[in-house]
């Protein structure tokens, strides 16, 4: 079968033995649509987080909404990424060496091949320079965390005892209603919380009371404002442990949006990449030219 080239094109002839001795894969066109699709990433990424910062820098009153800033983040990202794969892609179209042994057809899907394969590279690309910063992140908060170790490793016997896990069972068998030292007072305390945070961050009836008695003994106060102390204190304990909670809720809610939101857009640029390139592929066959852009001076 005879296939022809369209009009204006030279056709290089390969014998088959040449053929057999080749690849359809051209990796300089390849690496090129990789170069310049992580190159465009950088470049308007770097751009869109300056233009967010500058925005952030103004007097908001209660600052920005987060879903806004989320929302305009997102956009941005999912544009820079189509764009900067659809650029890669049809550079690789563009560039890459026709072979005329298929027909139009198969020419597109050589193409477009191209185009994946760039969208890969450039992924893979992305993904080994994210995970090298969130390396270097976790080795900043690794020596971070060495030097609180090394600093807690110096605190007092009493504070050591305030770790044990047996230590709120103990205090239990010597309560009293008598005045005691108030630095002792307070580190038993501090162990009821800790006991009531390892449950479902109630504290019982029987401790209550036991710390109101201490507050009033040890501060001079009535029993009923003792009482009062006691019940503030575990409400704003409480209130801390619920806003944990959904900070903790909203994060992995967040996380999971995210995770979905990176595999779609990473499936539009596969889109838009194979697309690009067998557009590149169709303008390289047919000569086009865009005088208002690429043009000699």
């Amino acid at each position: 079968m005879t296939i022809d080239a369209p009009a204006g094109v030279a056709i290089a002839k390969t014998s088959l033995h040449d053929r057999d001795q080749s690849s359809y894969v051209d990796w300089p066109a390849i690496i090129a649509g990789i170069v310049l699709a992580s190159a465009i990433s950088l470049v308007l990424i770097s751009f869109g987080s300056a233009v967010g910062l500058n925005f952030l820098d103004f007097g908001y009153g209660d600052g920005p909404n987060p879903i806004f800033v989320g929302i305009a983040a997102a956009t941005w990202f999912l544009w820079v990424q189509v764009s900067s794969f659809m650029a890669g892609g049809y550079l690789t179209g563009r560039l890459r060496r026709r072979y005329f042994d298929a027909n139009e057809d198969e020419s597109d899907l050589r193409d477009g091949a191209h185009g994946l394969l760039v969208w890969a590279g450039a992924a893979i690309l992305g993904t080994l320079i994210a995970v090298n910063g969130i390396g270097a992140a976790a080795n900043t908060v690794g020596s971070a965390a060495s030097t609180i170790t090394n600093a807690a490793s110096n605190v007092s016997e009493g504070a050591a005892d305030s770790l044990d896990p047996n230590a709120y069972f103990v205090d239990t068998m010597f309560r009293s209603n008598q005045p005691t030292d108030a630095a002792a007072a307070r580190d038993e305390a501090g162990r009821i919380f800790a006991q009531a945070a390892l449950g479902d961050g109630t504290v019982p009836e029987a401790d209550r009371a036991y710390l109101a008695n201490v507050v009033a003994a040890n501060a001079g106060v009535p029993p009923e404002e003792a009482q009062a102390r006691v019940d503030q204190a575990i409400a704003g304990i409480e209130a801390a442990r619920q806003q944990a909670a959904d900070a903790a809720r909203i994060a992995r809610n967040t996380a999971i949006i995210g995770a979905f939101l990176l595999a779609a857009s990473l499936l539009v640029s596969a889109i838009g990449a194979f697309w690009a390139a067998q557009k590149g592929g169709n303008h390289r066959d047919d000569n086009t030219v865009h005088p208002g852009v690429f043009r000699r001076f």
